[in-house]
């Protein structure tokens, strides 16, 4: 799934991750987002899925995506 690739690769644009990828995003930051409001955009439709993986303990799905990626490279 091309999101799923996009949660691997993808870094955080600012805030006190920034540079970070997405899937790394420790859990209470991307709940703190899912609570508070996600931003607009692609970003926030990203956090979005993040949360409901993180919540579903799927996060070993990316992580997955994430070491083939940097394996292929």
């Amino acid at each position: 799934n091309n999101e799923l690739i996009k949660l691997a690769t993808t870094e955080m644009p600012y805030g006190k991750y920034k540079g970070q990828l997405l899937i790394d995003l420790p859990e209470p930051y991307v709940v703190w987002f899912h609570e508070n409001g996600l931003p607009e955009g692609n970003l926030g439709h990203l956090l979005g899925l993040l949360y409901e993986i993180k919540l579903n303990g799927l996060e070993y799905l990316v992580r997955g995506l994430k070491e083939y990626r940097e394996q292929t490279r």
